[in-house]
């Protein structure tokens, strides 16, 4: 774990690593939803569906884009948004405390 914890995030001291991984997660997502684009869940009050802000709403743990609760994925890509949604909470977190982290030293 420690070694994928370095790889990844730096062991928290690196929150560029962090965002580097958060605009990959938001290409690789926008992608996939691109090509296989979830419901709506209400089809005649549904917003247009944009793939990557639907993406962004998903990793981004306390903004709210509206497109996430107007949407529903399906299939295998169900399991991909719950992967984005722990992604996007643990790297923002790391970000988060590594700009915290930031502040204090000033």
């Amino acid at each position: 774990m420690g070694r994928l914890q370095d790889l990844t995030v730096g062991y928290g001291y690196r929150p560029v690593r962090a965002a580097g991984w958060l605009a990959a997660l938001l290409v690789v997502g926008a992608m996939m939803f691109g090509l296989y684009p979830p419901r709506a869940v209400e089809p005649g009050k549904a917003p247009d569906f944009v793939a990557s802000i639907y993406t962004l709403d998903l990793i981004l743990p306390v903004i709210d884009l509206g497109q996430q609760s107007a949407f529903q994925p399906r299939g295998a890509s169900v399991w991909f948004a719950y992967a984005l949604i722990a992604a996007g909470l643990l790297l923002v977190t790391t970000i988060a405390a590594a700009g915290a982290r930031q502040l204090r030293r000033d």
